[in-house]
């Protein structure tokens, strides 16, 4: 049966024809006082949600630009689809557009993160929309993690994400060997719309739960990450030329004879860039920031290309790197060890010693390191002022440091996040927990990288009499946070004393750094740092530059690893093309490329998430019945998260476990409030906690509040 909203919309499904309501209702048979009302009523309502417009003499007319409304008045919009772990499912939108509600019926053959095309439901009064999912654009995974089950014969698959809530079933003659209870990976081959389970086939038996290994192979394929490269991509890199011919020496600005040097953290594996120093007669500095010539050897369009363009970053789980490249390309031809010639793709900039940039040159180099630093070593040389290249090291510190203090003052945000790392046992075994702290010679290669992926957007980027119109290139973009989340975190800071300003941009960044050195050393530090993370955009590449918000830059890319990051390597391939004077690409094309890697970033980062979640369950797995300080730090309808101060295991404290009182949630105040005692448990406040259980398959833990 048809609502009366969707037989206005039909009657005015042309998009050509005006009519008051009288002839709307005429039009759909309604001729009674009240029906009219009615229809007025829902006109009202339609006109203020933009989907009808209204001409001076109280004639009504749909909005083509605002529907793309077809022969049956319907309107379709497409999305990616996310399913809640509760079950809800939603159709997610850009900007400020509500999401749309997906009910279990109308799901169709969908599956959370596909990309799908929805037909929006007329909206009710007062009611988010809602909607079906009329087709499968594209999935979002190619392949699935989970267990086998077989029962009287027949095999099931039952995926690991809770966000997944279809079983699949798998013939036979698909089960490649697969022994119940074992942890596979499977791709879905057949789907009928209307059929209750997709048919599937194993693609890779991963063996029992629990084993390392099978845990961090299933982490890396649920986020859609292949979990060894093709034989003819391996072969590909093999087969590359090591050898830096004398032609190809003659074609670079030789850096060889120049003081340069890495700086990486003592574990690593790939060195993708270096520094040099030379003090010049004038008085200034000359500082390369030298990056491995990775466009040199992976040309476009090769295997090894089109596997990087697939994979689109590097992984790092806790116990190992899942390389972009091909290891002959990113631990050999392409890391800059020390006392080798290796071919590179530089910047180089001429500072004054108020650290200005007087000069800048971008080309293709060769350089030779000296010196492999780790970071350990070169904090030591900055607190102590002497050791190996202790002058150069000192002398780019101070530039550094200059730089740093710039760009807060040109108000970027100082954001501060804490990194877990562990400490494993020869069997991957975390035996130990720490917080990875930052320090001074982090913040100097830091400085040098940002100014050379600013510089190099600037480059393109920039309009001047010379590049009236800049050329298409891929950016990195972070956009404003939105009002309603700023003036949520400005409502909560106030209540812990703090006058967070709110308004343009400026102001805003000035806030948060103000409130943070305020905060410094307080117990709630730490809870405004992460909430403010909260209410930041996601930083993401595109073509259509929008500058860094966080940053405070109006112009910036990503140039400094393309051993790891595919976006530097078209960064790479384009400011060539550019300086070359070579013709603008496909913004399209290019823009498609973005959005593709801005995605497997996504993934990525839930892979290394999911992966410490993994680590930190099996740290505490040993630890039930142990008491621990904790901080709270999240409130949700199912309970408090609460995270231990030391390691930074997170758990769940369950909202059953607080029986001594009716508890409410205060969403403006991130607390839990009893109803009769007013007893609260606030973001940030301090508790003790006992560790209940541990689920390593689901990464989950679960505490009790001891005091």
């Amino acid at each position: 049966m048809q609502t009366i909203e969707n037989k206005i919309i039909q009657a005015l499904s042309n998009g050509h024809e005006k009519l008051n309501y009288k002839q709307i209702a005429a039009k759909i048979n309604i001729y009674d006082k009240q029906g009219r009302e009615e229809v007025k009523r829902i006109i009202d309502k339609f006109v203020k949600t933009k989907i009808l417009l209204q001409s001076g003499r109280g004639e009504y007319c749909l909005n083509s630009e605002y529907m793309n409304v077809g022969t049956t008045g319907r309107n379709y919009v497409t999305g990616r689809l996310e399913v809640k772990y509760s079950g809800s499912a939603w159709v997610l939108q850009p900007g400020d557009e509500d999401d749309i509600f997906i009910a279990e019926r109308n799901l169709s053959n969908a599956l959370h993160g596909d990309l799908v095309k929805v037909m929006v439901f007329p909206p009710r009064e007062d009611k988010k929309p809602e909607g079906q999912i009329v087709e499968v654009i594209e999935r979002s995974q190619k392949q699935l993690v989970g267990i086998i089950r077989i029962d009287h014969g027949i095999a099931f698959f039952i995926p690991d994400s809770a966000s997944y809530r279809r079983d699949i079933l798998i013939p036979g003659r698909l089960l490649k060997k697969a022994k119940n209870g074992y942890k596979v990976v499977v791709k879905i081959v057949d789907w009928t719309p209307g059929s209750k389970n997709p048919i599937g086939e194993v693609v890779n038996v991963l063996g029992k739960p629990g084993n390392n290994n099978v845990e961090m192979q299933s982490i890396l394929a649920e986020n859609d990450f292949p979990l060894e490269f093709p034989k003819d991509v391996e072969e590909e890199a093999q087969d590359i030329d090591t050898q830096i011919s004398a032609e190809e020496i003659k074609k670079r600005k030789d850096f060889r004879s120049v003081t340069t040097f890495t700086i990486d953290p003592a574990d690593a594996k790939d060195f993708d860039d270096a520094l040099s120093y030379e003090k010049l007669a004038n008085g200034h500095h000359r500082v390369g920031v030298h990056i491995a010539d990775v466009s040199y050897y992976v040309r476009p369009g090769s295997r090894i290309d089109q596997e990087a363009y697939e994979r689109g970053t590097s992984v790092y789980l806790v116990d190992r790197t899942i390389p972009m490249l091909p290891e002959a390309l990113c631990n050999n031809l392409c890391s800059l060890r020390p006392h080798e010639d290796k071919l590179c793709f530089s910047a180089v900039f001429e500072l004054d010693d108020d650290a200005k940039v007087v000069k800048e040159w971008f080309g293709h180099t060769i350089i030779n390191s000296d010196q492999r630093f780790n970071y350990g070593e070169v904090q030591k040389i900055i607190d102590e002022g002497t050791g190996c290249l202790a002058d150069e090291i000192l002398a780019i510190n101070g530039l550094a440091r200059i730089l740093r203090k710039k760009r807060f003052e040109n108000n970027a945000i100082n954001f501060e996040t804490e990194e877990v790392k562990f400490e494993l046992d020869e069997n991957a075994k975390p035996i130990g927990v720490y917080v990875k702290v930052a320090t001074e010679a982090n913040f100097l290669i830091e400085e040098f990288m940002l100014l050379a992926n600013k510089k190099v957007a600037e480059k393109v980027g920039k309009r001047s009499i010379a590049n009236k119109e800049p050329k298409t290139f891929v950016y990195r973009i972070h956009d404003t946070p939105l009002d309603e989340k700023l003036m949520n975190f400005k409502n909560f800071a106030k209540k812990l004393g703090y006058d967070f300003k709110v308004g343009s941009p400026k102001t805003v960044a000035g806030s948060f750094n103000s409130m943070f050195r305020q905060a410094q050393g307080k117990k709630e530090y730490d809870m405004l740092c992460k909430l403010s993370i909260r209410t930041m955009a996601r930083a993401i590449y595109s073509t259509d530059n929008i500058g860094h918000y966080g940053l405070a830059f109006p112009f910036y890319t990503h140039f400094t690893s393309p051993i790891r990051r595919y976006p530097d390597l078209m960064v790479h391939r384009l400011l060539d093309r550019y300086l070359s004077k070579g013709e603008s690409v496909s913004k399209e094309t290019f823009e498609e490329y973005c959005e593709h890697c801005s995605q497997m970033e996504q993934k990525a980062t839930e892979a290394e998430r999911t992966s410490v979640k993994y680590k930190q369950a099996e740290f505490l797995e040993d630890k039930i019945g142990q008491v621990f300080d904790a901080t709270v730090s999240g409130i949700c309808k199912w309970g408090v998260f609460a995270e231990l101060k030391e390691s930074k295991c997170e758990g769940l404290i369950t909202m059953r476990k607080f029986n001594d009182d009716f508890y409410y949630i205060d969403e403006e105040n991130y607390t839990l409030v009893g109803l009769h005692t007013g007893k609260s448990y606030r973001f940030g406040d301090e508790l003790k906690v006992r560790v209940v259980s541990v689920d390593l398959q689901k990464r989950q833990m679960d505490f009790d509040v001891v005091s």
